[in-house]
């Protein structure tokens, strides 16, 4: 695309996509009055697609709500992805929603302009010219962003902010400036510049520019009051959730990496690089609901996207057998039979049956395990799964836990190794995958059951009033589900029934403590927090 084709109305070419007619006759209209003649309507994503292979389009116009098969928020990725929307393209989005998950899903994408519904012809007439003359003017500046050329975008950038006659651009010129600053990786360049900036423009673009600037230098503990404003704020509490994640992968901090990557999804749902950074925190936090529940979202979040995939359904069924492992039958059962419906629908797609048949066998093995169907599971492990490690590192962890859970615990350990060489990239999803694949490796040597096995173990021990052995089960399986306040609550009472027969060591007070504390800071039921404050009174005596 190039400036020229900006000016001349009736050269546009103009395309809207929205599901509405009249949605669709109302933007045509007030275009046509305005001479743009070149529009074309979709009201499909998959309309919209075959429109763009056929023509540039110099300004594109999307609703939210496609509902026929993706939504805008993905197709607009798409297009992007494909290069069908640049910088250089006029990118306006369309919605009657003005949601806080909405709006900032929107952000993400930087559409030029959002216009909310209902439209009318006057508005359609006031706003476009403008958007249309932004991206003119600073026509250049858009194309060195394009090209990824970042130091050209701020040299064309400071040659406008010099032109009095360009003043009402000057702040966008700034903005850009700093985006590129911060691109260009020259963090306390960036810092400088934006604390300069704040002391005029106390926008919130500049305030999160900031904060960013100051992180990437590990600065965290000169912002701490301005990161408590802008999470009070509800136009920047999502991009700082989403950077101090970031920010805590980088200093290996999974803990509080993990919180605030779960504030950030909550508030933009739909970005599925982020629910796959929250899937995997959630591994390595040992939070098998969360790991459950992220992997339900990609799936439902990715239909029809360019990131959908049968492998996202088969995670599904994966972290809802994890989760079955490490919590009470009753529950377990209820998991279970719905990943069984999951894996039955899979299992009959004829294009599923014979691309991922090694994997969708090696899951049908550990749901019998898990339903302690043993013999069938092993079946199944014996005659065909194969123990030397695939291409797809998900598929070998998958394959490590099948053999794991039948007690094989060398050849699991012997896979895990050979996954650890899967590995590679220095970027923070490989950190954080490698940090996991390290933690299943230390524990699937160190124990031998998986959570559930050490429940049930623990208590015939209790029964038959073998307390340490009890206590040892307990604790294997709480390091395994270090959220699990039912474990913890069974392990106090381990201790109190130990302390009937001799008197309690200096570790086993200590891991008292340790237990009543988190136990304060965590959501119990009714009759949890009643057996909590029982432990409470009885270690404090």
């Amino acid at each position: 695309m190039e400036q020229e084709e900006l000016t001349a109305l009736d050269k546009l070419n103009v395309l809207i996509i929205d599901d509405q007619i009249l949605v669709q006759n109302v933007i045509k209209s007030a275009l046509f009055e305005l001479g743009i003649v070149n529009v074309k309507c979709a009201e499909n994503s998959y309309y919209a697609l075959r429109l763009c292979e056929q023509t540039q389009f110099h300004v594109v116009i999307c609703a939210f709500n496609v509902k026929s098969d993706k939504d805008g928020f993905h197709l607009l990725e798409e297009l992007k992805f494909k290069r069908y929307v640049t910088k250089c393209t006029v990118l306006i989005f369309l919605s009657a929603e003005t949601s806080e998950d909405l709006v900032n899903s929107i952000v993400e994408l930087q559409p030029d302009d959002f216009w909310v519904k209902p439209l009318n012809n006057k508005q359609v007439q006031a706003r476009l010219p403008l958007t249309l003359e932004v991206k003119r003017t600073l026509f250049n500046v858009y194309q060195a962003l394009d090209r990824q050329d970042y130091s050209k975008a701020i040299y064309y950038a400071e040659r406008y902010m010099l032109n009095p006659a360009l003043s009402k651009y000057h702040l966008q010129m700034k903005r850009l400036k700093g985006e590129c600053l911060l691109q260009l990786r020259e963090f306390a360049d960036a810092a400088l510049y934006y604390e300069n900036l704040l002391q005029s423009h106390k926008t919130s673009w500049a305030h999160l520019g900031y904060i960013k600037a100051l992180l990437e230098q590990d600065r965290l503990a000169e912002i701490q009051l301005l990161l408590q404003q802008l999470t009070d704020k509800t136009d920047t509490r999502f991009a700082t959730y989403d950077m101090l994640a970031h920010y805590y992968i980088g200093k290996q901090q999974y803990g509080k990496a993990y919180e605030e990557i779960k504030k950030a999804t909550r508030l933009a749902p739909r970005n599925i690089e982020r629910n796959k950074r929250l899937l995997d925190l959630a591994r390595l936090n040992h939070d098998h609901v969360g790991q459950y529940q992220a992997t339900i979202a990609m799936a439902k979040y990715a239909k029809n996207s360019i990131h959908d995939s049968p492998l996202l359904r088969l995670n599904v069924v994966r972290a809802g057998i994890d989760y079955a492992t490490t919590i009470d039958k009753t529950d377990a059962v209820r998991v279970l039979n719905q990943s069984e419906i999951l894996l039955t629908e899979l299992e009959k797609q004829p294009a599923m049956a014979s691309q991922l048949k090694d994997q969708l066998l090696v899951i049908r093995a550990r749901l019998h395990t898990a339903r302690e169907e043993r013999d069938k599971a092993e079946g199944i492990v014996d005659n065909h799964i194969s123990l030397r490690p695939g291409t797809s590192v998900e598929d070998n962890l998958d394959k490590v836990k099948a053999l794991h859970e039948l007690g094989r615990r060398e050849d699991a350990v012997s896979l895990l190794d050979a996954i650890k060489r899967q590995i590679s990239g220095t970027n923070l999803t490989s950190q954080v995958v490698s940090k996991y694949i390290e933690q299943e490796a230390a524990e699937r040597s160190a124990v031998h059951f998986t959570p559930q096995q050490l429940n049930r173990m623990a208590v015939e021990f209790f029964k038959r009033n073998k307390f340490h052995a009890a206590l040892n089960s307990l604790e294997q399986a709480f390091s395994l589900t270090p959220n699990n306040m039912s474990v913890a609550l069974n392990i106090l009472k381990v201790l109190v029934a130990l302390q009937q027969q001799e008197t309690l060591d200096a570790g086993h007070l200590a891991l008292a403590n340790n237990l009543l504390q988190q136990l304060q800071h965590a959501k119990l039921d009714e009759e949890q927090q009643e057996k909590c404050v029982g432990f409470q009174q009885h270690f404090s005596q």
